[in-house]
């Protein structure tokens, strides 16, 4: 699982590789866990301006391994997934993104925390809480409507259906869609010319426009009880027994 992260510092650009193609890049905890730490490590060291996260050809993350998560549950604020959470909300050096095909779950919502994010013309996304009968991680029932209206996000929210890399564009969650295969490379061009600017300002803007974090912070609070809560409900267990056994849930029990 070490490999499945790859780290790598060059010219003050802090690269994070998601790199476990045979699974699409689901994250388990471990993963969540180095993500977080290497963002922590990037704040303290100087020689850092810029961290970048991408992932591999055709994913950038198909969001939590289902089964990872059955069996170590987040719970706490001490679970790697929430300090990576918490990561993406607190840093305050730049923070871009490189996607490649799949972002689905919290690989969209870690989108919202990023300052530049670009996206291949292969690129998917998708919120699918409510389909696995979850509710919606990462501050992003409190970024979304704000960012499009609460009608747009509810789309997104509600209905969890897939979207493309276009339809991401034209509602700001992605700054330029590339042709395929160059996405990264677009992306270290944006790392570049951050990583020569004068790092204090560079800072001090970021955290001007992103504002209280303290809020953004309680509202992942608030939404991980209800995760947590919703993880042992009989809707939640159709729905992770529907995607085990590859058929759609079954919910017209339930009211």
């Amino acid at each position: 699982m070490t490999n499945a992260i790859v780290v790598t510092i060059e010219d003050g650009i802090q690269k994070l590789k998601i790199n476990r193609p045979e699974k699409k890049n689901a994250l388990t905890q471990d993963m969540y866990a180095v993500l977080a730490k290497s963002l922590r490590e990037a704040e303290q060291n100087p020689e850092i301006r810029v961290s970048l996260i991408t992932g591999t050809e055709d994913s950038y993350t198909s969001g939590n391994d289902i089964m990872d998560f059955i069996q170590n549950p987040a719970s706490g604020g001490d679970a790697p997934v929430v300090q990576f959470l918490y990561a993406l909300a607190e840093i305050q050096k730049p923070l871009i993104a490189a996607v490649n095909g799949l972002a689905i779950g919290i690989g969209t919502t870690m989108l919202l925390h990023c300052d530049l994010v670009y996206a291949s013309e292969n690129a998917s996304f998708a919120l699918p809480f409510v389909n696995l009968a979850l509710v919606p991680e990462a501050a992003s029932s409190f970024l979304l409507p704000r960012m499009l209206g609460h009608q747009r996000a509810a789309e997104l929210l509600l209905l969890g259906e897939n979207f493309s890399a276009t339809a991401a564009l034209d509602a700001g969650i992605v700054n330029a869609v590339t042709a395929s295969g160059q996405v990264e490379e677009t992306a270290m061009a944006a790392a570049r010319k951050l990583s020569k600017k004068a790092p204090e300002a560079v800072r001090l803007t970021k955290s001007l426009m992103k504002g209280n974090v303290d809020q953004v912070k309680a509202s992942m609070e608030t939404e991980l009880q209800a995760f947590g809560s919703r993880l042992t409900s009989p809707e939640a267990m159709e729905a992770m027994q529907a995607f085990m056994e590859r058929r759609s849930p079954d919910f017209s029990k339930f009211s």
